[in-house]
């Protein structure tokens, strides 16, 4: 990443930290997410392994993004101070427009973003969201791992409940309910080799969505994956995740339509689009359990797509159309 003008001085930095249990997947989802920008000029990744080889940093080199590699300690505890030195060296060399931190497995979040304390930091910088990746057997067996794993799940924004592709559906249905009861506050997204709509992970809200196509994305991996990557590649090909949508120009009942949004199944785990009321149509954006509005500047018309997995499509889109308003006259 080349050294940035001085006119940029005072922008702040974006940081994203990854966070997840041992083997969870958190290195998978950095490189996704670094292979979404087509710019990653003004993007620094920092890489902390517990160990004196940061094999992950070598990966992740090849993403073309600027990778600092801590190694021979963790982040939250004996380097915490060379953290908060290579941030500040990072800012003032670089200015970089956003910051990704992958911690290692064993990490408490907040240990991390103490480091944001620091004044110079904390005028500097904005941790924008912490996401943590979960693999869908530890949560099975959450009682065996102690205060640091569960504090990686309470400190998250986004929950990634990851390779649900080899757990049983009902067990799965299971364990987003748990979840949502445990951290009514987190978002909770299923998925397969940390595959998700870029839109939920990336703090930009102005980027097109771009919803994933599971099948093309299962084949995509079989063709250029294998071994047990190839395998879980071809097993979710065969998983039933669903993707419809809606149109109406018809006038919606707001009080009907929130009352949906709140009997969402978890297995529904997205829906964006705008939803026209009588007054205003507004931009809704639901992702995991967790639901935005915005204001909406373009056609008075209901338009929202759905993604979800063994949800019904035909039951969800008969319940959202008992919302709609009888015309007058």
């Amino acid at each position: 990443m080349d050294k940035q003008p001085s006119s940029q001085v005072h922008r702040k930095s974006e940081v994203t930290i990854i966070a997840g249990f041992l083997g969870a997947g958190k290195t998978t989802l950095l490189r996704k997410i670094l292979s979404w920008e087509s710019d990653l000029s003004e993007t620094v990744v920092i890489v902390n392994e517990f160990g004196d080889v940061g094999i992950d940093g070598s990966l992740l080199k090849n993403a073309g993004s600027d990778v600092v590699e801590l190694t021979g300690g963790c982040i939250c505890c004996t380097m915490k101070v060379d953290l908060n030195q290579t941030l500040k060296e990072i800012r003032r060399e670089f200015n970089p427009r956003q910051i990704f931190i992958e911690s290692t497995g064993i990490a408490d979040p907040s240990m991390i973003t103490d480091a944001f304390d620091d004044p110079e930091l904390r005028d500097q910088m904005d941790v924008s969201r912490i996401i943590t990746v979960l693999d869908i057997e530890l949560w099975e067996a959450r009682d065996y791992f102690g205060p640091i794993f569960f504090n990686q799940l309470r400190q998250a924004d986004l929950i990634l409940l990851n390779k649900i592709d080899i757990m049983d559906e009902n067990k799965i249905s299971q364990f987003l309910k748990e979840i949502h009861e445990m951290l009514p506050d987190a978002q909770v997204v299923p998925t397969i080799h940390c595959n998700v709509d870029p839109e939920i992970v990336l703090t930009d809200r102005t980027r097109t969505p771009q919803l994933v196509n599971f099948d093309e994305l299962a084949h995509h991996q079989h063709d250029h994956e294998s071994g047990e990557e190839g395998r879980h590649a071809k097993e979710a090909a065969q998983f039933p995740f669903i993707s419809f949508t809606f149109r109406s120009r018809d006038v919606f009942d707001e009080v009907c339509f929130d009352r949906f949004i709140v009997n969402l199944p978890w297995e529904l785990f997205r829906m964006k689009g705008p939803v026209r009321f009588r007054d205003r149509t507004v931009l809704v954006n639901y992702v995991g359990g967790k639901k935005e509005w915005s204001t909406w500047d373009g056609e008075k018309e209901t338009c929202l797509v759905f993604v979800g997995w063994s949800v019904s499509e035909e039951e969800t889109i008969q319940k959202l159309k008992s919302c709609l308003k009888a015309k007058e006259g």
